[in-house]
């Protein structure tokens, strides 16, 4: 699995707009925290059970991709979710996939706090919230 940088990422996607770009947070994350757009959303895991369904997952980014050697960026809060998310789909035989280090608010700072030390927003990429 490839590891882009949010700005990598982002120049990524625009010199490979077939790409596929999916974002793996819960939905609450995705519409109120935030996220780039034209990203698609397809959770990882879901509040409030908070359990992870590999199959359902890998079928539905294959539905979003039409084919699994199409591109697929994969994107989270922080770039952890993802490494496990991008490993279930290279295990199902998708061949191109990458994941944002950092992800969309990256690591969390001295304080605890996010978005302060790196991430997409962070790196002032496009994005978008409700």
């Amino acid at each position: 699995m490839k590891e882009f940088t949010p700005r990598q990422a982002w120049d990524y996607l625009q010199a490979h707009p077939d790409a596929l770009f999916v974002d793996v947070r819960m939905e609450i994350e995705y519409l109120y925290v935030g996220h780039p757009p034209g990203v698609v959303h397809i959770p990882w895991y879901e509040y409030p059970d908070m359990v992870v369904d590999e199959a359902r997952f890998v079928q539905q980014v294959l539905r979003e991709a039409g084919s699994p050697q199409r591109p697929v960026v994969l994107l989270c809060r922080s770039g952890k979710r993802t490494v496990e998310a991008g490993l279930a789909l290279e295990a199902a035989g998708f061949t191109q996939v990458a994941h944002v280090l950092h992800g969309f608010e990256g690591d969390i700072d001295e304080h605890f706090h996010r978005g302060r030390l790196n991430g997409w927003r962070h790196d002032g990429l496009p994005w978008e919230q409700m």
